[in-house]
């Protein structure tokens, strides 16, 4: 499901008490704006971020089909990571669900040359799941940047620009561990809920990411607070911090 080098990242994070830093081991912090990347100067400028988005089927008055995202990771794009992984600066997920024009989208977002975006891109779009989700009705579409020119050169392009420059530059290396770190917990959760013959139809596939994602949900319920918000807040020395701009909040 997942390459077992990804699956051996996990113990790393109880040796540390920098709660991502399982993310960030393929990429150091920048000395200046940009990456440390293993390129020439003239390489260097053509990094720029790309997307990949999934749109997500959502039914009225239903909840968003969350369990989606789970497979479209683990089946679809946790293979490309480990193929791509030297290739790409820094990388990450982001989920969303609202009622608008997007809906429920999954993306896939990625720092790194045009031409590994293209191969990326031509890897999502030929493997066998996605066109067998979409006419299923599951998947309405995926669309894909077009690598004809970088539109986001900069490390800090793709970051809220309600923050200061510094969080903006930092910010991408602190996500890509929250990835890598949820991409190895649904992975092994995956792995271990796996029955002897892996689902073999579509809707036995997402019934089995539907369980995995509801198991994914409860470790965050029970044991978020401490592995995860409480070291973060351990790393900025337990200073409390605003919360919705109204209230102080210390974990």
């Amino acid at each position: 499901m997942v390459n077992s080098r990804l699956q051996k990242s996990l113990p790393f994070l109880g040796l540390c008490m920098v709660l991502f830093v399982v993310g960030c081991t393929t990429v150091s912090p920048p000395k200046s704006a940009s990456p440390s990347v293993t390129t020439t100067t003239a390489q260097a400028e053509q990094l720029g971020w790309w997307y990949a988005r999934f749109q997500i089927e959502w039914p009225k008055d239903a909840e968003p089909h969350w369990h989606m995202d789970v497979l479209l990771a683990l089946e679809v794009l946790a293979p490309i990571i480990e193929e791509y992984r030297s290739e790409m600066a820094l990388w990450r997920f982001h989920r969303r669900a609202a009622r608008d024009a997007a809906g429920h989208q999954f993306s896939f977002i990625f720092y790194a040359e045009p031409n590994v975006a293209a191969r990326i891109f031509e890897s999502i779009r030929a493997h066998s799941l996605t066109p067998e989700l979409q006419k299923a009705g599951k998947l309405l579409a995926v669309t894909c940047d077009t690598t004809a020119a970088v539109q986001r050169p900069n490390v800090e392009d793709t970051s809220d620009r309600n923050w200061s420059p510094v969080l903006q530059r930092s910010w991408p290396y602190f996500i890509m561990g929250v990835s890598e770190l949820w991409l190895t917990l649904v992975s092994q959760i995956a792995e271990g809920q796996t029955p002897r013959s892996r689902p073999a139809t579509l809707d036995a596939k997402l019934d089995f990411y539907r369980k995995v994602d509801q198991t994914v949900q409860t470790l965050w319920h029970r044991e978020g607070g401490h592995a995860l918000l409480h070291h973060l807040n351990a790393i900025f020395q337990y200073e409390p911090l605003v919360v919705n701009r109204r209230e102080t909040m210390q974990f």
